[in-house]
């Protein structure tokens, strides 16, 4: 038995470990690799691209109309002409339900109101909207509107 040799000596010294070198570093290159597009997928997913980014961020200074809705009620055109200071007017929301938020008319998420520094403010608790996805919808159609009003080269 002190007799046999190992049946896969190893040479420290020669092409074996030049070889296990590259074949390492050759692994590390497409491991690297495959970060990087799955980090580009991802990018891609939540709306991160150059085109649709770059126009996110264009749009990120534009004014938007925000308003708070308490509740709503209806009313007849002879109860609107009886309103006087300290009439009373009745809404369809109970005190302590949510309140809704609105962009641009549109409802986009609820809250509660609280007073902070004696202002009124909201704490959102909903968001009702998809917002992020509608926001890159709408950059994809400004860079699409931008794409068709370039003049083509010829």
């Amino acid at each position: 038995m002190a007799d046999e040799t190992p049946t896969n000596p190893v040479d420290p010294t020669g092409d074996d470990v030049q070889d296990a070198l590259s074949q390492a570093q050759s692994s590390v290159e497409e491991l690297s690799n495959l970060v990087d597009e799955a980090q580009l997928l991802a990018d891609n997913e939540i709306g991160e691209d150059s085109e649709t980014g770059h126009a996110i961020e264009i749009l990120g200074d534009v004014e938007l109309d925000c308003s708070i809705e308490l509740g709503r009620t209806e009313m007849l055109v002879e109860d609107v002409l009886r309103l006087a200071e300290g009439s009373v007017v009745e809404l369809d929301k109970l005190a302590g339900d949510p309140v809704d938020v609105y962009v641009n008319e549109r409802l986009v998420a609820r809250g509660e109101v609280l007073v902070l520094n004696d202002n009124f403010c909201i704490r959102i608790s909903e968001i009702v909207a998809n917002l992020a996805e509608e926001a890159e919808e709408a950059a994809s159609e400004v860079v699409s509107q931008e794409q068709s009003t370039e003049p083509s080269a010829a």
